[in-house]
């Protein structure tokens, strides 16, 4: 089930969207948004978003971030030209490499500019949970760098796919928690930082890795993300002379996708397209598609779209990717979808490691699992757009997911 709004309606809402009037004062993307959280937390989210207000946009912290990300993180990261994908698919394909960004995908943007706002802030310990384990290095890199304590929860099953990434936070500092109950996910390990964080909410600071959970932390995800559309935007017009005819991100909770979309959300002729996990079919329990087959209800801390059951029961997901595995998404994309202005779509399992592969012996690129998603879903545009500009996100690089690719491209091979 999908919320529909009427087209006049539609229209005014992303007028006010494109005019960037979201959210409004409640936290609200049109429908979805808000804050539902226990009365505990209320002051700790009022403290953050008197902090954004005050310090996001001010010059001296925007110059502070600004250097930590030229000097540090490495941006801006690359705009590259994939001639022979261009050639096996007939179009223009241009990747965001993100995958070039320190920590290997682009949650740096995102932990780098919560740290410094931690700090002032006057926080003494951040907290963080990780799915496919690269917000949590990202998390205990930045903390490392900036002098906090960082634990991050992580899901049982993900820490044995994403044992790479489990060494790297340890190396990085991090105290790593395993969560064991639940469905030992990203759910559960959000569901573990948040009762951290309910535990101290003065001195800790809850450090969420993606555009999800009570308002403000959408908003301040997206806008730290946004430097990969304002990025992109730059580089693809000084490059080709003009704009993208689509851009491709993959959708989790998404922060990557929602950074990239955003500053092109005005430009109306450029087609946005999320690629969400379609893992091994449309049965509850089998995916990770939120946005293609949820259905609108409130999960940590927000409105969106879920996968539950007819009683509201929030469902098991799968995916081979383990930052797509996770039963909601982000209010924002929630709104982009009920507006027309992006458009979602579900790859399987199979497809994404077949896209995966492609990219590989093409390009020479090892990507992330989550961004094979959006390479299968680029490729299948550009079959019946040829001769179509596309971009694509490329979120993450793909040696965290080597346990995973032992099991699955290359069984039979070592």
């Amino acid at each position: 089930m999908q919320i529909s709004t009427p087209n006049s309606s539609r229209e005014v809402l992303l007028e006010r969207e494109i005019a960037r009037e979201f959210p409004d004062t409640k936290g609200r993307y049109g429908l979805f948004g808000g804050a539902y959280v226990p009365e505990t937390l209320v002051p700790a989210l009022d403290r953050l978003s008197a902090g954004i207000a005050r310090w996001l946009h001010d010059v001296d912290f925007i110059a502070e971030l600004n250097d930590q990300l030229a000097t540090w993180v490495g941006r801006p990261t690359p705009l590259t030209y994939a001639p022979s994908l261009s050639r096996l698919w007939g179009a223009e394909v241009y990747l965001k490499r993100e995958d070039l960004a320190h920590t290997g995908a682009h949650k740096i943007n995102n932990a780098i500019g919560q740290v410094l706002l931690a700090k002032r802030l006057g926080a003494k310990r951040i907290v963080a949970e990780t799915g496919a384990g690269q917000h949590g290095v990202a998390s205990a890199a930045a903390c490392s760098r900036l002098g906090l304590p960082c634990t991050v929860y992580m899901g049982a099953i993900d820490c044995e796919r994403q044992a790479p990434n489990v060494g790297r936070m340890k190396l990085l500092g991090a105290t790593v928690v395993p969560v064991t109950g639940g469905d030992q996910t990203l759910r559960a390990a959000i569901d573990e930082a948040l009762r951290d964080w309910v535990a101290d909410p003065t001195d800790t600071y809850y450090l969420l890795g993606s555009a999800v959970g009570p308002h403000p932390y959408p908003y301040l995800a997206r806008e730290l993300q946004s430097v990969i559309g304002r990025e992109t935007r730059a580089q693809v017009i000084k490059q080709t002379g003009g704009l993208p005819d689509a851009v491709f991100a993959c959708v989790g909770g998404g922060s990557n996708s929602i950074g990239m979309f955003y500053p092109f959300i005005a430009d109306t002729d450029v087609k946005l397209i999320g690629v969400e996990a379609g893992g091994r079919g449309n049965a509850l329990g089998d995916h990770s598609a939120t946005l293609s087959l949820g259905t609108p209800g409130v999960l940590q801390g927000c409105y969106s779209m879920l996968l539950q059951d007819a009683n509201g029961q929030i469902q098991e997901t799968h995916s081979v990717s383990a930052g797509l595995d996770y039963p909601g998404v982000g209010p924002e994309h929630a709104f982009l979808q009920s507006v027309g202005r992006v458009t979602y779509e579900a790859v399987t399992d199979d497809d994404a490691l077949k896209a995966l592969s492609e990219c590989c012996k093409a390009e020479g690129i090892i990507a992330a699992i989550e961004t094979a998603h959006a390479f299968c879903g680029a490729s299948r545009w550009a079959k019946t757009n040829p001769g179509s500009r596309i971009v694509i996100c490329l979120s993450g690089r793909g040696d965290k997911d080597m346990p995973t690719l032992q099991k699955t491209l290359l069984k039979g091979m070592l």
